[in-house]
């Protein structure tokens, strides 16, 4: 009476299983695109960041420098201190000099005394000459210093910029590159999924109007029953006979399919949710994987080539009707086809 039900259900048309096709190929055509650019967007960031570094470097030895040049102008500020205290020194001792010189030009008494202190002056300003000289040297030399450190400080600022202006040109390429990636990758998820459309098609063709055969969203679904005995995973002839129909679509389609495009067909396997009782198996999950495995090989023993071919168990973990009765635990018993990218 189920299966009755079931045939007069599926003799309508029905638009969800397409719709459902559309919105699913959508979400793994975005999930697909935003790895690959997370993968490019971590190696494009790995770049930047070394140049990061080196922008920090370069900053450290610019403040270092611009510390150094400060206490260079300090050093040079207290040196034309003393130079003018010097100079001050000298003047003062230049006139005490020439006072006393004309007192002695002026008195013949105590000439000798005046000539003396002239002397003296004299002397002391000879020395202060001599400092003087010495202070003026330094300054030089700090002059000399300090222009070295700005030019210095300059070729670090030139490196600066230019350093700034390459990692703007790398945010840039980065944008480019992923606006390129995007473009790319929607074009090879979009050519996919018109070949998994002719694929489909070409198996509901071959496959028949089967109420145990459908489409559910992007998967093409057979029940276990068509393939395997209970808690078996080997293959029964009229299964074999199915598959042989399934090789060949697929052999069919490979021929379309561009080269470059990584294609797979991913072979799923589920059961229901009762434990299993008895046989080699002890669960479900160990079932599933092992009744995916028979049809990969199967697969492969008709010319689909392995690399092209992915195996995977769910066991009862992804039913698609929640229910307990039998007829739920039958729609759950099932293979899954999905022609997907690797």
């Amino acid at each position: 009476m189920a299966l009755a039900r079931t045939r007069r259900a599926d003799s309508g048309m029905n638009y969800w299983p397409g719709f459902v096709d559309a919105l699913s190929t959508l979400i793994l055509s975005i999930i697909f695109i935003l790895t690959v650019f997370v993968v490019v967007q971590f190696y494009l960031q790995q770049e930047v960041q070394g140049k990061d570094t080196a922008l920090q470097r370069l900053n450290a030895q610019i403040a270092q420098l611009t510390d150094l040049l400060s206490m260079e102008k300090a050093g040079k500020a207290d040196l034309q201190d003393q130079l003018a205290q010097l100079r001050a020194t000298l003047a003062t001792a230049e006139s005490e000099r020439d006072k006393y010189k004309g007192i002695a030009d002026g008195a013949g008494t105590g000439a000798a005394a005046a000539q003396n202190r002239i002397g003296s002056l004299t002397g002391e300003l000879d020395s202060q000459k001599k400092i003087s000289t010495r202070a003026l040297a330094q300054v030089e030399v700090l002059n000399q210093q300090i222009g070295a450190l700005r030019r210095q400080l300059a070729a670090l600022e030139s490196a600066l910029n230019a350093s700034e202006s390459k990692n703007k040109e790398s945010a840039s390429r980065i944008t480019e590159l992923g606006q390129r990636l995007n473009l790319a990758l929607a074009e090879r998820v979009k050519e996919l999924s018109r070949y998994r459309s002719d694929f489909f098609g070409k198996l509901r063709e071959i496959l028949g109007n089967r109420p145990d055969i459908r489409v559910v969203g992007d998967r093409f679904v057979l029940q276990s029953e068509v393939f395997f005995d209970t808690n078996k995973a080997d293959l029964k002839p009229e299964g074999q006979a199915e598959l042989d129909k399934v090789a060949g679509a697929l052999l069919n389609i490979e021929k379309q399919i561009p080269a470059d495009i990584p294609w797979v067909l991913r072979v799923d396997g589920h059961t229901d949710a009762r434990p299993i009782t008895g046989g080699p198996f002890k669960s479900n999950w160990q079932l599933s994987t092992a009744r995916a495995l028979s049809v990969v090989q199967y697969l492969i023993s008709k010319g689909v080539p392995p690399q092209r071919l992915v195996a995977a168990g769910f066991g009862e973990f992804d039913p698609i009707d929640p229910g307990t009765t039998e007829e739920a635990y039958r729609r759950n018993r099932r293979i899954e086809l999905k022609l997907t990218e690797r």
